[in-house]
């Protein structure tokens, strides 16, 4: 999950957020190649986004913004990572999965619905 760090790498896209999108991905889109994707996924990933922007980041989504680092200026990067800067970013990367819990709480899973329905 390292690759997910400084924004892939790039400081755009939180990785946290990434990471997040790729769990709604999993869950709510095709089982197979004959499923339609649920058209829920769109409209949480969206939610998902704004609140992240809002409640977490800060009113900012893409790294650079939020760390307040070059990613690809390597010093700095070192730099970051052996600052106090890398615990707001672990602890922004925790309030990111507590509110992912929450819409995976709320929103029952693709995959469990197709189980049920057998």
């Amino acid at each position: 999950m390292a690759a997910y760090g400084g924004g892939l790498g790039t400081g755009e896209v939180c990785g946290a957020v990434f990471g997040a999108v790729a769990v709604f991905g999993l869950q709510f889109s095709r089982g197979r190649d004959d499923e339609r994707e649920d058209p829920r996924m769109w409209a949480l990933i969206r939610e998902f986004v704004a609140r992240f922007r809002d409640e977490i980041g800060g009113g900012k989504l893409y790294c650079r913004d939020i760390a307040g680092v070059d990613w690809t200026d390597i010093p700095a990067v070192k730099a970051f990572y052996k600052s106090e800067k890398i615990l707001a970013c672990r602890e922004l990367t925790g309030a990111t999965a507590r509110l992912l819990g929450e819409f995976m709480e709320r929103e029952p899973f693709a995959a469990r619905e197709r189980e049920e329905k057998g």
